[in-house]
């Protein structure tokens, strides 16, 4: 993946995280935070606030993040959590 590329796909992750996923994690007391792209287009991002130890967080992370990032930027294999 060529570095233009990896910019322009971090920049639609970003702003899907911003319009669509963050409002509803902060109203909750949470948030989310984007740590990178590899190579392979797998998406690394840090589950932050109330967030990060909710039972519920592989649900969310599964069915509302997964869903709206690759929904908007499709050439995205898998998005993985971090610590």
């Amino acid at each position: 993946m060529t570095d233009a590329t990896r910019r322009a796909m971090i920049e639609r992750i970003q702003c899907v995280l911003d319009d669509e996923v963050r409002p509803g994690l902060q109203e909750d007391g949470g948030d989310v935070e984007l740590v990178g792209i590899d190579d392979d287009r797998i998406v690394q991002v840090r589950m932050k606030g109330l967030c990060a130890s909710c039972p519920s967080t592989m649900y969310t992370f599964t069915i509302g993040i997964e869903k709206a990032v690759k929904g908007a930027v499709p050439e995205v294999r898998f998005l993985e959590a971090v610590p």
